[in-house]
């Protein structure tokens, strides 16, 4: 079937940055919106980011804007998000996931918009 792998998250104090990044295991990524989702301990999952299969179009959650970087590069089958002067209510675990055939820039918030989730890497901002 494959999935998603994430790598990159860890611990970070406040004002800090880590870069995530996503490689496909049994799937490309090529030609398809990919996403950033994450979910905070008794939360539910919520939108980051998200891309536009040729990387020319990106979105944000307003939380996140002016601060976290979504990127691509497509001949890596690879997904990235950097993430800058990090705060203590974005600790949560990081999943990518790849938009379906459904995606579009009216439902890329919608996790039901995405498949093959990975298993989410954890980032902890400490205060």
């Amino acid at each position: 079937q494959g999935h998603a792998v994430e790598s990159g998250g860890g611990f970070v104090q406040a004002g800090g940055s880590l870069r995530l990044s996503c490689a496909a295991s049994g799937r490309t990524f090529s030609g398809y919106a990919m996403g950033w989702f994450r979910q905070a301990l008794g939360k539910e999952r919520e939108f980051v980011a998200a891309i536009y299969w040729a990387g020319g179009q990106t979105y944000y959650s307003d939380s996140v804007k002016g601060r976290f970087t979504i990127s691509r590069d497509n001949a890596k089958n690879a997904l990235y998000l950097q993430m800058n002067s990090l705060k203590p209510e974005d600790t949560a675990v990081y999943y990518c996931a790849r938009g379906k055939s459904t995606w579009y820039s009216g439902n890329y918030y919608y996790t039901n918009t995405y498949d093959y989730w990975g298993q989410g890497t954890q980032v902890t901002v400490s205060s």
